[in-house]
């Protein structure tokens, strides 16, 4: 895993190769072990590398194949890759590397764009055809790995990281209102192609873009499964449990592909410790797992250690815990926001970059159990939605899922602010009118997975764990088993509470206890209490001036906010005064006026 940056110029123009220079060394966190540039005609290309695969400089970027007149940059990791070398070198073609990258460009040689259907993994990649000019940008089926855009007539830019396209300069930084709209609705999270920024665009999930030399450009869909039932499965419970299983246990062991150690992050969920008992039935012995925990506040309990203890004994790994003094916050959170590439609501990404710290003193490279929940229905508002009549799915969703009606939103923003129409709820209308999708649950599910996942979780988990040059692979984003969950019943998938596929087959490798347990989440008590020091670091943040001039919220809101903190919080529960904070940190902490 990586970060990649790049220019490609539309006016006859020579690339800025200092605009790259500083793109690309923006990300040096997430590439600590090596830096290159190319620069050939109207493109240029920057890379930092962590070394994961092929650990010589063979395996360096960007990569240059002379024979097929192809360079590149890529992020991520193929994990077929050794399968898909022996299937070109059987067509003919000769490697100078061990690297997945260098397999990534014979593919495209030998395929074209649809090479991507052949590729297994999590990916964000761009190549140049020396020949033609012309730029194939590419990202996996479930937007695992992120590419930022910045285009203008004459240029086009891109990068993994938001920070790095800012770096490069001539940003358009101005608020975009629809994607506000979106983020005070949705937890934090803008689905692409937008970002918080006008002038930052990120390119979709599943989508191959093609651009041609005059900047011109046609986008692909190269994935979306059904969301339909399989006739020939049937409904059998213990037949989804030895399916579901099999897929799973594929998954967790083409992600153990890798020239470093591997480890886990074992939180003492169902999702963690099913990866660690699949390892272990697998035969992986001395596997690293690593927990992480945080004081209590106002009584609730700030770590999970029993249970992720209950799954290190039954397993004999070796198993790593990090308690977190409170007073440590105000310093995390400051880290965590600065790690962010776009602002995140979710408190527990200062816990994941607090964790990512210590575990990438220890390998480079870890399994997370993100993606459970979404693949498999297991969060708690999901039945209430699947009682919907398939045509009701949309407002259905509104109302179990959203922080806030659109009149809410209008309330916390200034006027000038607030989008011209209910973006948020018509974003989800039209996603669920899209054909496919047999039920309410699915038409949820799909667009959970397909659209709004990739910018909240596991956005969440690539940002934290690659400010520290650690690679995050997630089995439950496994193509393969995402496409046969969406065609798991529905019912299959809402038992037990939720995810009862997912409980089934944990009943029989996993202690009682872990899989029976009230689900738990990665808790920060004091963000979520809004208790101090943290408080502190809010009210400096949303009364400063920089917050003053640029005016984004109501201050007689904020006012009432910073006032009683408790009393303000979403339709689920949440701090209202959190989620405004985060987004003016962060456009503070990265400079934005």
């Amino acid at each position: 895993m990586c970060g990649l940056s790049g220019e490609v110029r539309f006016d006859g123009r020579r690339p800025d190769v200092a605009a790259v220079e500083r793109m690309t060394d923006e990300m040096e966190d997430r590439g600590p072990d090596g830096r290159g540039l190319w620069s050939q005609g109207a493109v240029a290309l920057g890379h930092r590398r962590l070394q994961i695969i092929d650990l010589t400089e063979s395996g360096a970027q960007p990569m240059t194949d002379p024979q097929l007149g192809i360079s590149g940059v890529f992020n991520g990791c193929i994990y077929n890759y050794r399968e898909l070398r022996a299937r070109l070198e059987g067509l003919g073609h000769r490697f100078f590397s061990g690297s997945d990258t260098e397999v990534l460009l014979k593919a495209y040689g030998q395929w074209g764009p649809g090479c991507v259907d052949r590729l297994v993994g999590m990916f964000a990649f761009a190549l140049v055809e020396h020949d033609t000019g012309r730029v194939v940008l590419g990202r996996d089926r479930l937007g695992v790995k992120p590419l930022y855009l910045n285009q203008d007539g004459d240029r086009l830019r891109f990068a993994s990281s938001l920070p790095a396209l800012l770096a490069g300069g001539g940003v358009d930084t101005s608020l975009d209102p629809v994607a506000l709209h979106q983020y005070l609705s949705w937890h934090g999270t803008v689905p692409a192609p937008r970002t918080v920024l006008s002038g930052v665009r990120k390119l979709p999930q599943a989508t191959v873009r093609i651009v041609e030399r005059d900047g011109t450009h046609r986008d692909h869909c190269y994935w979306q499964p059904p969301y339909s039932r399989r006739p020939e499965e049937g409904t059998d419970p213990e037949h989804w449990r030895q399916a579901v299983q099999e897929a799973l246990r594929t998954a967790v062991r083409r992600r153990m592909v890798a020239d470093v150690p591997v480890g886990v992050l074992l939180s003492g969920g169902l999702d963690s410790s099913l990866i660690v008992a699949l390892l272990a039935e697998e035969g992986v012995g001395d596997l690293a797992t690593f927990a992480m925990g945080f004081e209590s506040e106002q009584g609730e309990e700030g770590d999970e250690f029993h249970y992720s203890d209950l799954v290190a004994r039954r397993f004999s790994t070796d198993h790593r815990q990090f308690m977190i003094a409170s007073d440590r916050l105000p310093t995390a959170l400051e880290a965590a926001i600065g790690a962010m590439s776009e602002p995140m609501v979710s408190h527990d990404a200062v816990a994941f970059h607090m964790l990512a710290e210590q575990v990438a003193k220890d390998v480079k490279v870890v399994l997370c159990g993100q993606g459970a929940d979404e693949v498999f229905a297991g969060y708690h508002w999901y039945p209430e939605i699947a009682a919907a009549h398939r045509a009701d799915a949309a407002d259905a969703y509104a109302d179990v899922y959203f922080d806030r009606t659109h009149t809410g939103v209008a309330s916390l923003l200034h006027p000038d602010m607030v989008a011209e129409h209910d973006a948020s709820r018509d974003f989800v209308r039209a996603h669920m009118a899209a054909p496919g999708a047999q039920t309410a649950l699915d038409a949820t599910l799909r667009l959970d997975v397909q659209t709004l996942m990739s910018d909240d979780p596991v956005k969440r988990v690539d940002n934290m764990t690659m400010a520290w040059g650690l690679e995050a692979r997630v089995p439950f984003l496994d193509h393969e088993l995402v496409e046969l969950a969406a065609a798991c019943p529905p019912e299959l998938k809402l038992a037990q509470n939720g995810k009862g596929v997912l409980k089934d087959i944990g009943r029989r490798i996993l202690p009682a206890e872990v899989v029976d347990r009230p689900k738990g989440y990665f808790p920060v008590p004091a963000v979520r209490h809004m208790a101090e020091p943290v408080l502190t670091r809010v009210r400096e943040a949303l009364t400063a001036p920089e917050a003053r001039r640029r005016g984004l919220f109501d201050q007689h809101r904020v006012a009432r906010m910073l006032a009683d903190p408790a009393h303000h919080r979403t339709k689920r529960g949440a701090s209202t005064l959190w989620q405004v904070a985060s987004l003016e940190i962060w456009l503070q902490t990265h400079g934005i006026d």
